[in-house]
């Protein structure tokens, strides 16, 4: 399944393309303004010399989101992409359908050794420990779902006896 984002950069891009031809980067971001920005205009006018709201009026002309999202040209010549509710409803369907929801197998396959929490037992125990075995337990078991070989380790103390004078 190929992902909201890579939909939406892969337009942008075929559009960006028509208007230069050298591969300048849309700058694809999430935004507060819809649901993404493409901010990759102000470098592109800057570079061909015209103004940022004209490059993006051309983009948007070469730009094919139809039925995916709607498009509003913004300030200076920002290009906002508002997703749409069946583009949504169809991707949100083919990630219930997939019992990996989309994350595909790691390729190659790697060893990953996630050393964790270590605490020193000779000190008093705290929150910040087990924020660190949280933590390390999370990324093992994400590494372990993309299907590395994970070597987990938890530490606990230091070399030397275990108390304080």
């Amino acid at each position: 399944m190929t992902s909201t984002y890579d939909v939406l950069r892969t337009r942008l891009q075929a559009a960006f393309d028509a208007v230069a031809r050298d591969g300048v980067d849309p700058v694809l971001r999430t935004s507060d303004r819809g649901d993404y920005q493409a901010n990759g205009v102000m470098a592109l006018a800057k570079r061909l010399g015209r103004p940022p709201r004209e490059v993006a009026d051309e983009i948007v002309g070469h730009l094919d989101v139809g039925g995916v999202a709607t498009v509003q040209i913004a300030g200076p010549g920002f290009i906002n992409l508002t997703l749409e509710t069946p583009f949504l409803s169809q991707q949100l369907a083919a990630l219930l359908d997939d019992e990996r929801m989309g994350v595909s197998r790691a390729d190659p396959v790697e060893t990953v050794v996630v050393d964790y929490s270590a605490p020193n037992v000779a000190k008093e125990m705290h929150v910040g420990h087990l924020r660190t075995t949280v933590i390390g337990d999370a990324l093992a078991r994400m590494y372990r779902f993309k299907g590395h070989t994970v070597v987990a380790r938890n530490h606990v103390g230091d070399w030397g006896t275990p108390f304080g004078c």
